[in-house]
């Protein structure tokens, strides 16, 4: 069977080019499902275009979030039949963020093992109940994919920790490059199930998914997608030394759109794309975008933001439960530092812990006084020595703690265990400061959430204290992507515990009016830049981005990941043969402009000199009288004047034209 690459590419060659409608004119086609239920139709009657500063056009459209889990807990029976399902609020929710008219589909894995015999009952109920479409993965295969490639390469390598030895960070297995790429596929076939690739949006979510692209474009050359990376991306320097750093480069590049949290990760990503792709970027009112074979690959920065009504109803749950006047009792007198990390060897948690040790001996007035309580959340995964970090933590809060500590006073409070959101927005509400000394981080919205409580909701006056100043402090790592859009912030390096220390005691006595004015500050950009802002700028450009896809001619061309879609203007036509040999007949002036290296003379090529036929051709070239031959290339003038001696009536520009031989009235005249 030829395949679906070659065939459009011998089409090119061909000529043969098929007719595209316009965008209103495009063809409607039922959404196909391969599990019971309809989703309805919705018409898409809008606007070509649209941009982040004007109201999304896209109302009645559908999108498709992929990402690797879920946004669900799942939790089984009690007569252990069947299952119980919910939303998971700490998950990124988009679907109450988007036009209400809008339909919000989510394809990913459930946290839990579902039975062979249970699946299509799961999916079926997720499906009507949740639009979620569940993709089952073999445990075999997951643990290779989550635990192996995403957790032990992309994740370390993403937060720059290069494998340099088995025990730290593991060397590169091809067997878990397998198992990603597989996973990948899988999720390619669920989003095709439910997919109507003429009106439907897809966003791919997180690393996760890196290569999800390639194979959904394989099968819909126009179809609208985007991606958004929520970790680091690290700089070349560093990308570079993964084996599959093209495979996954080349993927992202199918996406028509690919988000950012901040600057320095889109720009390590394009510093990537130029060194090993070759291509450049071009900033245009605003918006930075990549060509690659005649697409426009948008590039897009925007740090996401928090869930501002899954924050106030975890706190009223907080009010309503009495954690805020019990939290107030257990810490009454003290001054309380708050850290909330997941267990990870990049969270920096025992830098924080050092830090803590070295403020209360430099500044003993606080001793006593100041508390810091970390909340540990149990790791997302079997990561990269988590027992000997778990482990390290312990000790030094054992330290701490007995060599500061006094009857009735702990200076370090570590909370080893899973903490509910409600509990966690108490804790939010009595922190003077909250403390955060990631060594690396993608985003990292524990100091959003902490301004939104310190802000306090109506309702709950009591608990809250809404009659009181609203303030906050925070003294977070300059290494997180939340770091820019926290300009009242206290930026530190978390590797120099001395100066964190200082940042902490410079925080807990700050004047009051000052916390109040960095508090407003901080208030004003988090509820307005929100999860909701986030998402609707992200689908905005989207739609900018592809406004232009059934205006251009498509063919998919190559194989594996090197399959790439080539856009052409509608008017683009394959130059003629006989054509050309016609012009060139009737025409009574000829300026013919050559390039030697990848021209004349194959790139692959050993032997670098012109051969013998070559010469003889520009010899005939030039001797018409009609013609004026040039050749403008890079190299030397002794190499090109070496070689091309014999050819007295050849113009030559060496290196790029700093030197040239021009002939006139065919006589040789070197001009230097």
């Amino acid at each position: 069977m030829m395949s679906r690459s070659y065939t459009n590419l011998l089409d090119l060659a061909s000529g043969n080019f098929p007719v595209m409608g316009r965008e209103k004119e495009r063809k409607r086609f039922p959404r196909v499902m391969t599990v019971p239920g309809s989703i309805a139709e919705l018409d898409d009657d809008a606007a070509n275009s649209v941009t982040s500063e004007t109201p999304s056009l896209v109302a009645g459209d559908r999108i498709i979030i992929v990402a690797n889990h879920l946004p669900l807990k799942a939790k089984r029976r009690p007569d252990n039949k069947g299952w119980t399902f919910s939303w998971n609020e700490d998950a990124l929710l988009v679907k109450d963020s988007l036009p209400e008219d809008m339909e919000v589909l989510y394809v990913g894995s459930l946290h839990v093992d579902v039975d062979p015999l249970e699946e299509d009952d799961v999916s079926n109920y997720l499906l009507e109940k949740y639009k979620c479409v569940p993709a089952f993965l073999p445990p075999n295969l997951l643990e290779k994919y989550y635990d192996g490639f995403c957790k032990k390469q992309l994740w370390p390598l993403f937060h720059y920790m290069l494998p340099f030895s088995a025990d730290h960070g593991g060397r590169f297995d091809r067997s878990m490059w397998e198992a990603y790429v597989s996973v990948n596929r899988i999720f390619s076939q669920k989003v095709i199930e439910v997919l109507n690739p003429e009106d439907d949006f897809v966003w791919i979510h997180d690393y996760h998914l890196m290569v999800l692209p390639t194979f959904l474009r394989r099968r819909f050359l126009r179809l609208r997608m985007g991606f958004f990376l929520h970790s680091p991306f690290p700089s070349s320097e560093l990308y570079r030394t993964l084996p599959v750093r093209e495979e996954i480069l080349k993927a992202l590049l199918n996406s028509d759109l690919i988000g950012f949290h901040t600057f320095d990760y889109a720009r390590h990503f394009l510093s990537c794309c130029s060194l090993m792709l070759g291509l450049e970027y071009q900033s245009k009112r605003g918006y930075i975008g990549l060509d690659y074979y005649g697409r426009t690959v948008g590039i897009k920065i925007m740090p996401v933001g928090i869930h501002m009504g899954h924050i106030e109803s975890a706190m009223r749950l907080a009010d309503k439960e009495m954690r805020f006047a019990e939290l107030k009792r257990q810490f009454e007198g003290k001054t309380v530092l708050l850290g909330v990390d997941d267990m990870d060897i990049f969270k920096g948690i025992n830098l924080k812990l050092l830090a803590m040790e070295h403020m209360l001996k430099q500044h003993p007035k606080w001793q006593g006084r100041a508390v810091l309580v970390q909340i540990a959340n149990p790791a997302r995964g079997k990561g990269i020595d988590l027992e000997e970090i778990k482990a390290e933590i312990e000790d030094s809060c054992k330290r701490i703690n007995e060599e500061l500590g006094r009857p009735g006073y702990e200076p370090v409070v570590f909370i080893n265990r899973p903490v509910s959101s409600s509990e966690r927005m108490a804790y939010y509400s009595i922190a003077e400061c909250v403390v955060v000394t990631a060594v690396r981080d993608g985003m990292n919205l524990t100091p959003y959430e902490y301004i939104v409580c310190r802000q306090g909701i109506p309702g709950a006056e009591t608990a809250l204290n809404l009659s009181g100043p609203k303030k906050s402090m925070l003294v977070i790592s300059e290494f997180i992507g939340c770091s820019p859009s926290l300009s009242g912030a206290i930026r530190v390096n978390p590797w120099n515990v001395e100066s964190t220390a200082e940042a902490m005691n410079e925080a807990i006595s700050m004047a009051e009016s000052e916390q109040q004015l960095r508090h407003e500050k901080h208030y004003r950009y988090v509820s307005s830049h929100d999860v909701a802002f986030w998402s609707r700028s992200f689908l905005q450009d989207m739609e900018r981005t592809c406004a232009d896809h059934f205006r251009k001619r498509c063919w998919g061309i190559g194989l594996g990941f090197g399959f790439r879609v080539v856009a052409l203007d509608p008017n683009f036509r394959k130059l003629s043969m006989d054509h050309i040999v016609a012009a060139y007949c009737r025409a009574k002036n000829r300026a013919i402009l050559l390039d030697y290296d990848g021209t004349l003379m194959p790139q692959n090529s050993i032997i670098k000199s012109p051969s013998a036929e070559v010469i003889s051709i520009l010899s005939r070239l030039g001797g018409d009288q009609k013609n004026t031959v040039f050749m403008v290339s890079g190299r030397g003038r002794d190499s090109l004047g070496g070689w091309f001696s014999p050819c007295k009536k050849l113009g030559l520009a060496a290196e790029h034209g700093y030197f040239l031989r021009c002939v006139i009235y065919h006589f040789p005249l070197s001009i230097y």
